[in-house]
């Protein structure tokens, strides 16, 4: 995922038993698709296995905080819990920066629970991030902090 100039972010939509119904990795880059998020891919999975779009007795796992775009979806999908690891105190649409999950026009509120294996996954992402920044001659070194 992260060798192919997407940013490493994956999600699996699991069903009231616990069954993965529905998963996804960002796509963006690959299909050039501006709606290629690791939710949305996992939401239309599952909306095709269920044969409905409602998913209230459903649980999203994913790696980041979901972006307002899919944070509206989720709302929309009626998505009955989000477990995510990483905050994104850029974009994040799950209290980091907006939270439709509690905002008033919301007809459906879902229980989320963020930063699970937070560390980690903040790690990973910015691993990534500074790998994908640094020009092709510099070194693999890993950068010193400054505090």
């Amino acid at each position: 995922m992260g060798a192919t100039g997407e940013i490493p972010v994956a999600a699996v939509l699991l069903d009231q038993a616990g069954r993965c119904i529905g998963h996804g990795s960002n796509r963006r880059e690959t299909h050039r698709d501006p709606l290629g998020h690791a939710e949305l891919m996992a939401l239309r999975q599952g909306a095709l296995l269920l044969g409905d779009w409602r998913m209230n007795h459903c649980t999203l796992l994913v790696t980041l905080e979901p972006c307002p775009m899919c944070a509206g979806a989720l709302v929309q999908a009626r998505v009955g819990q989000v477990i995510f690891a990483a905050r994104d105190r850029k974009r994040g649409g799950l209290g980091s920066t907006i939270n439709l999950a509690d905002h008033h026009s919301a007809h459906h509120h879902m229980r989320v629970v963020g930063g699970v294996m937070e560390e980690e996954a903040s790690l990973q992402l910015a691993s990534w991030f500074r790998q994908r920044r640094r020009s092709p001659g510099e070194s693999e070194e890993a950068p010193t902090q400054t505090n």
